[in-house]
């Protein structure tokens, strides 16, 4: 993103990166709004809503109220130095004064602050140096952003002798010192102006400085996105192990519960019923037990059948049907028990673990190879083969 007073060269700057005459330049507030330059097949201008569908991330702004309508993209064709990997943002001119913009500029520039990877600040050397609105955003982003701020003094051609550059340059700078934030900070502020061959000009230009500054981001945003990518393969296979891990102890969990419940439901059924057939059976005299069940069932029974007869001697026979409620409460419980004992969680179905499994193995043997050949390739731009043995 550039960003500094207007007429400070932002869009002249991008004009002579890409070697086109993309954005338009020249004393008055040309850039109103935010102006996106990206490299792509054929020259093409989008307005603010072609621009949030191919910036998806950047749909937050519409949320700005006015500013949908000031978002252009300018797609180009030129190839000319790292432009291809590049997307520059030209951000409106900022003034002090009574200037009113149709939308919140300095909250604006701020939230594409957070986004952009690199931040270039141009300071007119021509009486707007010391804008207010610019020193104030800029010392905000400095507070998060402080290793993308970068510092220019645009127009460096146009400032009069090496002595009034200088002043200049002490001016700017014991200005930022001033802002809280940014006093202990070590200002680097190259001089740059844009070429002219028909004109002779002994102040030093350090525009190409500019150009090894992105492509020294450029190459770092790479670094970063496939360390990255990394990361994230790590993330996604830990996610889905924990995920198949925990649905695993879910489902013993839940066996538990069904063993559980079954049991309670067994015993709230089985128990007080055959407590209460025993106590008929050993209420029934002798006679009629051997005329029922035979002499080898009474036999059977009788050791069951004694303990029951005399636990009922015990009870006076009102009571005994207080015995009888007692055991089909117990009963009642019992189920109640169970229903509540064999309730399970929810478990993943057999097509979602294979799913799961198939992303994980996708991650692995996928994405995390591709991710080290992009590495590889990325290493031998810089470095020889021999070296990466």
């Amino acid at each position: 993103m550039l960003m500094g007073n207007h007429s400070a060269g932002k869009s002249s700057f991008i004009n002579w990166y890409v070697e086109e005459h993309i954005q338009r330049t020249g004393v008055a507030i040309e850039t109103q709004g935010f102006s996106f330059v990206t490299s792509g097949r054929k020259r093409e201008s989008l307005t603010g809503n072609a621009t949030l569908h191919l910036y998806p991330h950047f749909k937050p702004l519409q949320d700005f109220k006015g500013l949908s309508e000031y978002l252009s993209t300018e797609i180009c064709t030129s190839r000319q130095k790292r432009f291809s990997l590049v997307t520059f943002v030209d951000s409106p001119g900022l003034v002090d004064g009574d200037m009113k913009y149709p939308f919140d500029v300095d909250t604006a520039i701020m939230w594409l602050g957070e986004l952009c990877d690199l931040i270039l600040v141009f300071f007119d050397p021509m009486g707007q140096a010391l804008c207010k609105r610019t020193l104030n955003i800029v010392e905000i982003l400095n507070e998060k952003h402080g290793d993308r701020l970068r510092f220019y003094l645009s127009k460096a051609d146009e400032a009069g002798g090496e002595s009034d550059r200088q002043r200049v340059m002490m001016q700017i700078v014991q200005e930022l010192c001033k802002r809280p934030g940014l006093n202990k900070c070590g200002f680097d502020m190259p001089t740059i102006y844009i070429p002219n061959p028909n004109k002779s000009n002994r102040c030093v230009n350090q525009i190409e400085e500019v150009c090894r500054t992105i492509e020294k981001t450029i190459n770092q945003t790479v670094q970063n996105t496939l360390n990255s990518l990394e990361k994230d393969c790590e993330l996604i296979t830990e996610a889905i192990a924990e995920k198949l891990q925990n649905d695993g102890q879910t489902a013993i969990t839940n066996r538990r519960a069904r063993c559980k419940g079954c049991f309670l439901t067994l015993l709230g059924f089985s128990m007080p019923l055959a407590l209460m057939a025993l106590m008929v059976l050993g209420s029934l005299s002798r006679e009629m037990l051997e005329l029922v069940l035979g002499d080898q069932g009474v036999e059977a029974l009788s050791p069951y059948l004694t303990p029951i007869v005399r636990m009922l001697d015990t009870f006076p026979a009102k009571h005994q049907l207080y015995v009888c409620s007692g055991l089909v409460l117990l009963s009642f419980l019992l189920l109640i028990f169970a229903h509540f004992s064999c309730r399970t969680q929810p478990t993943l179905s057999g097509r979602q673990k294979r799913q799961l499994q198939e992303k994980l193995e996708y991650v692995q043997e996928v994405v995390k190879t591709k991710k080290k050949k992009l590495y590889e390739e990325y290493l031998r731009q810089s470095i020889g083969d021999q070296d990466m043995d």
